[in-house]
């Protein structure tokens, strides 16, 4: 009988918003349970701080060059991190903490994936073992360090006994989707890839013209006009780009210039639309021979319901789009769930990552561990 360990999982993402925190109780095979899900919310300093940076970081130089911000940066990510540990109040002192940090570039071209966190300050805060730095192995072998959680899809469909084949797909920053399907011999196969942009441009577009963080429900949206110029001028422009074959994307891959000048609903209606076509187009190619196939939603993008029901009206109907949280799974912690299942497969020297997810050349375990 396999050994089950009990895993704090916390992940911040691209909105940088809060942190997701999830504890779970897991094998790191085949079986799980969730103990809790919480979210905090970061106080206003550190969300600042995070777009401030994000907005002023595009390539290796800027790492550098803003280096010392970083630095203090993650030190209030990682105290902040240290006191949602505390705040859960778990007793269990053989706890994993799978600590994601807080993205703030990721270049799959330049094989560089940084997050901000402090995986040996956490530990001493928190006196737990942290499992952190999860995409750096990764990267080291050939892959792109993203995406991290097929694995953790896989997980949940087998448990849950969904249907083969599956698709779900996570709407965060960005869009990123897993395929399971059988392979010949009737066992679970995965795919997956980052498939364009999610909430990240719409959110941009909304933090620079209002003192909204994001457009919820694609109320803003709803209430603009998309600017059908613009529209197919961006359309062009995105379909003529280069490495058009990368498994990862960062959000810094995309830009709301092409909308300068409308308003904030006009924006928000245009950008809603760009992506949701984006993700449309790159779903009916992937998904051409699987059809008829379901779709499961997750992340935040799942509620915009402008961005769900733009995509619904280009999709083929063979492809049906349900939001996972039908299936009795909480879409809003699915990635912190994964981080703590991802930290169980580190700690065991398990794949978190495989050819077909990453490009990685073989499956490959990640994560750096502190128990000491």
């Amino acid at each position: 009988m396999q050994k089950i360990y009990t895993s704090l999982g916390l992940m911040s993402g691209t909105s940088g918003d809060g942190v997701d925190a999830s504890i779970i109780k897991s094998n790191g095979i085949d079986q799980y349970e969730v103990v809790k899900d919480k979210y905090f919310e970061y106080d206003s300093t550190i969300y600042r701080s995070i777009h401030s940076l994000k907005d002023k970081i595009s390539n290796t130089y800027d790492l550098n060059k803003f280096s010392e911000d970083l630095r203090l940066l993650e030190r209030e990510i990682t105290l902040f991190h240290a006191k949602v540990v505390k705040d859960l109040n778990y007793n269990n002192e053989n706890i994993l903490v799978g600590f994601h940090g807080q993205t703030i570039y990721h270049n799959a071209e330049e094989k560089i994936s940084r997050q901000l966190g402090d995986g040996n300050l956490l530990h001493q805060l928190t006196n737990k073992k942290i499992v952190f730095k999860f995409r750096e192995n990764d990267i080291i072998n050939g892959g792109e360090g993203a995406p991290l959680t097929p694995i953790y899809h896989q997980l949940i469909v087998t448990q849950k006994k969904i249907k083969l084949p599956i698709c779900i797909l996570n709407i965060g920053g960005i869009s990123n989707l897993t395929l399971i399907k059988k392979d010949q011999i009737g066992s679970p196969e995965l795919f997956s890839k980052d498939i364009g942009p999610g909430n990240c441009l719409i959110d941009i577009w909304v933090r620079k013209n209002s003192k909204l963080k994001f457009d919820f429900d694609g109320n803003l949206a709803a209430k603009g006009n998309i600017n059908e110029i613009i529209l197919e001028q961006a359309q062009e422009l995105y379909l003529n780009r280069k490495n058009k074959e990368k498994k990862s994307f960062d959000t810094s891959d995309f830009d709301v210039s092409f909308t300068r000048g409308l308003s904030l609903e006009d924006g928000a209606a245009t950008l809603t639309s760009f992506s949701a076509s984006i993700i449309s187009e790159k779903l009916s190619i992937i998904l051409k021979e699987e059809s008829p196939i379901k779709i499961l939603l997750c992340g935040g993008g799942r509620k915009n319901k402008t961005l769900i029901n733009s995509i619904k009206k280009i999709l083929p109907k063979k492809i049906e789009l349900l939001i996972i949280d039908d299936f009795g799974i909480n879409g809003d912690f699915i990635e912190s769930q994964a981080f703590g299942f991802l930290a169980i497969r580190s700690y065991k020297k398990l794949p978190i990552t495989f050819p077909n997810t990453t490009n990685c050349k073989k499956p490959i375990s990640g994560g750096e561990i502190i128990e000491d």
